[in-house]
């Protein structure tokens, strides 16, 4: 069976490693640096704690996810696309997309607002003139 880019261990630069340790602590199998799911009789150290590449399935699938932009720079990172408005990473649902989905929504309105305005302006029943 041939593995995709996708399936292929990830590996980290220091930026997204260091972010990668701080999430670690939010995993429910993380026990003071030792890992819970590994611990057969003796402690066993957090993999993913020491570790440059995304080794551990359980924090690649349950934890990484609570950082949307380190998880679309691991895994989608052949998907991935910059935001428009604050640069940052994001995967996109279409190719079209061009706004995290953060700012996808204030751009929205920004743009309806706008939209509105231009429409109000040309309105004739609100006393605008018509152009000669």
């Amino acid at each position: 069976m041939e593995r995709k880019r996708h399936d292929s261990i990830p590996v980290m630069d220091y930026r997204q490693c260091r972010r990668a340790r701080r999430l670690v602590h939010e995993c429910c199998n993380y026990d003071c640096g030792s890992c819970i799911a590994l611990d057969d009789g003796e402690e066993c150290v957090c993999v993913q704690s020491i570790s440059y590449s995304l080794l551990c399935r359980w924090f690649r699938a349950a934890v990484l996810p609570l950082d949307k932009e380190l998880e679309t720079a691991l895994l989608y990172r052949l998907d991935a696309k910059r935001c428009a408005v604050c640069g940052a990473l994001f995967r996109p649902g279409s190719n079209r997309a061009k706004y995290c989905p953060d700012c996808a929504a204030a751009m929205k309105r920004i743009k309806a607002a706008a939209r509105k305005r231009k429409q109000r302006a040309k309105c004739h029943a609100l006393g605008a003139e018509k152009p000669l």
